[in-house]
């Protein structure tokens, strides 16, 4: 049990410091990537204190945690790219014929 409790506050301090690198990141990609390694540190906290406390649902929460980080990440990188997040990525399909 005291494995999983240092575990956890390896965890914690490595959140801590991840939130003053998202604040001090030069470009806003840095600090994207800081944003996403901050979800993917709190999915895995959730999965230690979950385990800690006997509560195997806390698991559960955290995969909906990490697939949410996931699609977060990729939209924020599309609105940068394109400026819209309703742009189809410039694709050059023909134009549909009318009937």
């Amino acid at each position: 049990m005291t494995m999983f409790m240092a575990a956890t506050l390896a965890l914690i301090v490595t959140l801590a410091l991840m939130i003053v690198r998202l604040a001090l990141g030069p470009t806003v990609f840095d600090r994207l990537q800081t944003a996403n390694s901050i979800g993917t540190v709190a999915m895995l906290l959730l999965a230690t204190l979950g385990f800690v406390r006997g509560r195997p649902d806390f698991l559960d929460l955290a995969l909906g945690y990490g697939f949410l980080n996931i699609i977060g990440t990729i939209a924020v990188l599309k609105f940068f790219k394109y400026g819209d997040l309703g742009d189809d990525g410039g694709s050059k399909l023909p134009p549909k014929e009318a009937p």
